[in-house]
């Protein structure tokens, strides 16, 4: 089983989160608050922190998804995004394991595709962080 990425520092509502969060304004701040909302309800074992400066989701301790914002865009990652299903061909990135889609506030959001990554990068890290 490969190494997980874990913050044992995370917790369930990182103030410094929420401050990043209502830092960015607009509407690239509205994307990022939004995504970030839906992966904070993923379930009651998601976790956060900020990793780098930006905000990022655990399942406990083990990260599985991160937002963070750009001059014209939002992206979010997934730190396993690689071994995703990605039907409507959404994720971008090249890396051995991670992936990101790329949020523009002016082009259409694939919101029930997006969903449907989201809970499957949070039921993938479930699985994994419980050693299934």
């Amino acid at each position: 089983m490969d190494a997980l990425f874990l913050f044992p520092e995370a917790q369930p509502r990182d103030p410094a989160v929420e401050a990043w969060l209502h830092q960015h304004e607009g509407a690239l701040g509205a994307l990022a608050r939004h995504w970030f909302g839906v992966l904070r309800a993923c379930g009651p074992d998601v976790r956060e922190l900020l990793h780098d400066g930006h905000p990022t989701a655990c399942v406990g301790t083990a990260a599985f998804a991160y937002i963070n914002v750009f001059s014209k865009h939002v992206n979010l990652g997934f730190f396993r995004g690689a071994t995703l299903a990605d039907p409507a061909g959404l994720l971008q990135g090249t890396g051995k394991r991670m992936r990101h889609v790329k949020l523009m506030p002016e082009q259409p959001i694939a919101s029930a595709s997006i969903e449907a990554l989201i809970a499957s990068a949070y039921a993938d890290m479930r699985a994994r962080s419980s050693g299934k």
